[in-house]
């Protein structure tokens, strides 16, 4: 038995460090992949909308006085992503259940496995196996099929196994049909596709209509959540009584967004620089899973985390699919990371 530290109530914010009991772990986990939460620049610029917008703004957008920066910085999203159109709310999970519900009623829905449960409807989808398998499976589904119309749901890629999906199965989907594909880019938007994410990567057919839906507490480091792609559907969303109703998000948090283009350039190319020399190191290594460019490292050791922990590195580990199943460990890597830090992890990885 090991007397490990306790790190379930961590007395200090999240970060390249963590102190416990009088000791440091560098710690390799998170989400926080541009290191925006302890970014100090990024915080100056939060706190100035603070000075122009105060905490929190808890009217909905259905008020009759509204604050500009709201359609402000959802036309400058837009414009930035590539979408048609875009809708700012308080949180992914919230522009996640939007979306779906907005949409359940427009024919049958199919989710890909994995799907994040945001996306859920009432239950959990049964999708198995790979998201290839399922892309074909639903290809012949559809075209197969009388029904017209089709909801398909997806994650924009899976950051536990790290794999960036496909969608070019698209174009085999008969034109006769009408598809909206609803695609969650929460882990994508930000670091993939040089920050731009996933949607203007899927190149869909005349009869398929995308929306991506995402957290931008993730990579970009603020709380609310997007909504973006065909101005039609984001318009229907725009007009429903639950988009209505909902109290906005901070608008301190949009306008450092808005402004603080510079400073994720700046962390996207320090982020590259880190994942390009542990996956050099881990290249050849058969107990690793990770992909170019995308900053987490799956380990096939199911006692990694144990003993890293044993050196005083800390990683992210969990049991997966479920709370009995088997540790997923992984290392997750943030632009907040130093190359001493890089290097000191390799050599407990590879000593």
């Amino acid at each position: 038995m090991h007397d490990y530290p306790d790190f379930s109530k961590l007395p200090t914010a999240l970060g390249p460090n963590i102190k416990v009991d009088g000791r440091f772990y560098p710690y390799f986990g998170g989400t926080a992949y541009l290191g925006i939460p302890q970014h100090k620049m990024f915080i100056s610029l939060y706190q100035e909308g603070i000075g122009l917008y105060g905490l929190t703004n808890g009217t909905s957008r259905s008020n009759n006085v509204q604050l500009g920066i709201y359609e402000e910085v959802e036309a400058y999203a837009a414009r930035k992503f590539g979408a048609a159109a875009a809708l700012m709310v308080s949180s992914g999970f919230l522009a996640a259940q939007l979306a779906v519900k907005q949409f359940a009623k427009f024919g049958q829905v199919r989710h890909a496995p994995e799907t994040h449960p945001a996306l859920w409807l009432d239950e959990p989808p049964t999708s198995k196996g790979s998201f290839e398998q399922w892309a074909k499976a639903i290809v012949e589904e559809i075209n197969e099929s009388s029904v017209k119309q089709w909801l398909l749901i997806s994650n924009s890629m899976n950051n536990l196994f790290p794999e960036i999906y496909d969608f070019s199965f698209l174009s085999e989907i008969s034109k006769d049909k009408q598809v909206i594909l609803l695609v969650d880019d929460s882990h994508g938007i930000g670091i993939n596709n040089g920050g731009l994410g996933a949607l203007s990567t899927i190149q869909a057919p005349q009869q398929v209509k995308v929306l991506v839906v995402a957290s931008m507490g993730k990579a970009l480091g603020i709380d609310a959540g997007i909504i973006m792609g065909d101005d039609k559907l984001v318009g229907k969303i725009k007009n429903s009584n639950a988009f209505f109703g909902a109290s906005p998000p901070a608008a301190a948090g949009l306008h450092a967004f808005m402004k603080g283009e510079k400073y994720y350039a700046q962390e996207r190319n320090r982020l590259g620089m880190l994942t390009e020399r542990l996956g050099k190191a881990l290249q050849h290594d058969p107990n690793w899973h990770f992909i170019p460019e995308f900053p987490v490292f799956l380990s096939k050791n199911a006692d990694l985390s144990k003993s890293l922990l044993e050196k005083q590195i800390l990683i992210s580990a969990f049991p997966y699919p479920d709370k009995d199943g088997d540790l997923v460990n992984r290392i997750v890597l943030s632009s907040w990371h130093s190359m001493e830090d890089i290097d000191t992890l390799i050599r407990a990885l590879t000593k």
